[in-house]
């Protein structure tokens, strides 16, 4: 499985300015592309909404070797509520601080150096006070899990991911693809994992090749597929192959093929130029100011 990547965790934003202020102003990331659609994504990229919206990838490097964020936007919604099933990215950053300290943005420090934080919407971030060991700050994704082991034997026997450590005690694992990639933390928890309607997605690549058999694999396992494998058209840009599925406690999660992936992935570098134009251009709070109504909530 060494030819497998960990690319990006989705989010879903009500506010796409502050939004762009925390990745870009606090954690110092790069807008790397930014893209509109007209209609929502077949794979529900933006979750299971149908009309106008945006995707962002925002990160410290380029896609092909940095786990980076995908921000999506669904104009008209301002909100999403928050389950108990993200808990959080680690990353290392001792700019990222800084930045936060200079910009009085919220930080409790929660362990020696390492700082709690929270983007727009409400997801958490941890900042560790210190330059990152390797040449992606991120670290670590953070998903609540309601049966570690039943988890473990989904992630690692199924999805193919290895082990890196396990805490019977604590009820957690870390899992990855390789030593230099951003790794998934599973952590266990009391009752059941609520995905609310901010649910995110976490999104892998692979060979292309083998994104049909991973579908075979999963129907003979009796696993939960969302969306059997189908083509997604950017305009302009390459088509992909992905297929969509769901974990014993339902978390998203996207395999998409990665040799069209990377054509697709390349940084633009008008990427933040187009954000901004589309931030001054989206005139969604100003109607709904006008009208004395509040965005609807996702």
């Amino acid at each position: 499985m060494a030819t497998r990547r960990a690319l990006h965790f989705v989010f879903k934003v009500g506010n796409r300015f502050q939004t762009a202020c925390f990745y870009r102003d606090v954690l110092g990331m790069k807008i790397l592309r930014h893209e509109e659609f007209e209609e929502g994504c077949r794979a529900a990229c933006n979750g299971p909404y149908d009309g106008k919206w945006s995707k962002t990838m925002v990160g410290f490097g380029p896609e092909d070797d940095h786990f980076v964020a995908e921000l999506t936007y669904n104009y008209g919604i301002g909100n999403y509520k928050l389950g108990n099933d993200f808990m959080g990215i680690t990353l290392a950053s001792s700019q990222a601080v800084s930045n936060a300290r200079k910009l009085e943005w919220p930080l409790i420090e929660v362990a020696e150096g390492v700082f709690e934080t929270k983007a727009p919407g409400g997801y958490k971030f941890y900042l560790q006070n210190r330059s990152p060991s390797q040449s992606d700050p991120v670290l670590k994704v953070t998903l609540a899990v309601s049966d570690l082991q039943k988890s473990l034997n989904y992630w690692s026997s199924l999805l193919g991911m290895k082990v890196y450590e396990k805490d019977e005690k604590k009820q957690r694992a870390l899992l990855g693809y390789a030593d230099n990639q951003c790794k998934l933390e599973l952590q266990g928890i009391q009752g059941a994992v609520d995905h609310a309607t901010a649910f995110g997605r976490i999104a892998f690549s692979c060979p292309q090749k083998e994104l049909s058999d991973l579908e075979d694999l999963m129907k003979r396992e009796n696993q939960k597929i969302l969306t059997p494998l189908v083509s997604l058209d950017t305009p302009g840009k390459a088509t992909v192959q992905v297929i969509i599925l769901a974990d014993p406690d339902g978390h998203e999660i996207c395999f998409v093929g990665d040799e069209a992936f990377r054509e697709l992935s390349k940084m633009d570098p008008e990427g933040s130029r187009l954000l901004d134009d589309a931030m001054a251009e989206d005139k969604s709070d100003d109607w709904f100011a006008a009208q004395n109504k509040p965005k609807a909530s996702g």
